[in-house]
């Protein structure tokens, strides 16, 4: 089963990758100046390297994480493959599905990062979507804000003892709307070299991510992340109780 997931995401990589057209999404390449890009790969390269410490030793207590980490890295690629644009923003950002809520869930938080950064260098890389020099700034928003907002919204359901489609549905909605909350605080910084409002910047751009697609677009990406976990609980519940994503004793979450 090892062998076949780099097949799966090979063949959507050249799915995309032989598409007519590529719109630039997430933050595009040269947004960000010199001082800013500098500063979200020195936030985010930790987070990176705390994954990839995480799946050695996952690996070697977990049979099935690895097929599970390269399936969801597949599905992160692709969720973030269908940009939307944003008019207001004027070509500096596109909106779009994340599922790093799903990966943060089923993963743990730290492994998410570690998948949404692959996704994103290699949309960069192969297809023009955000850019080498935005990357930190991209995995910032996306991979941690997006996978540890997920994680812990499914968590404090849990311990609401919410049905595990809520869990969920909250896990999925939280990540989408912190991913853009992010983005927008990353590009309201940069009004602040030219003497502008910080706040009003960052507000007006969140608004206009959450007033056009991406208000939509949370709440989908919440029951698909919902229905997964159900669909998986009712056919495998046994990934899930591997993964520590359910005990034995809230198996009455399912419904």
């Amino acid at each position: 089963m090892t062998r076949k997931i780099p097949v799966f995401f090979l063949v959507f990589l050249l799915f995309f990758a032989t598409a007519r057209t590529a719109e630039a999404m997430h933050i595009t390449e040269g947004i960000l100046p010199f001082q800013w890009f500098v500063t979200w790969f020195a936030v985010s390269a930790p987070f990176v390297g705390i994954g990839m410490y995480q799946v050695k030793r996952k690996k070697r207590t977990i049979p099935s994480y690895l097929p599970m980490v390269g399936l969801l890295g597949a599905a992160v690629f692709v969720f973030s493959c269908f940009p939307i644009p944003v008019i207001a923003l004027s070509g500096m950002a596109t909106s779009h599905p994340c599922g790093t809520g799903m990966s943060a869930v089923l993963l743990g938080p730290f492994v998410s990062v570690l998948v949404a950064a692959i996704a994103l260098l290699i949309q960069a890389l192969f297809l023009a979507h955000g850019g080498l020099t935005t990357l930190g700034g991209n995995v910032f928003s996306m991979g941690i804000l997006g996978s540890f907002s997920g994680y812990f919204a499914f968590k404090m359901a849990q311990r609401c003892r919410l049905p595990l489609f809520w869990c969920g549905f909250l896990a999925g909605m939280i990540s989408d709307i912190f991913t853009y909350l992010g983005t927008s605080l990353e590009l309201g910084l940069l009004v602040i070299n030219g003497g502008g409002s910080f706040v009003k910047a960052t507000t007006e751009i969140f608004a206009a991510f959450m007033m056009t697609s991406q208000g939509i677009l949370c709440l989908v990406e919440g029951a698909v992340v919902g229905f997964v976990m159900v669909f998986i609980y009712k056919r495998r519940p046994g990934i899930l109780l591997n993964l520590g994503v359910i005990k034995n004793e809230a198996k009455s979450m399912g419904t």
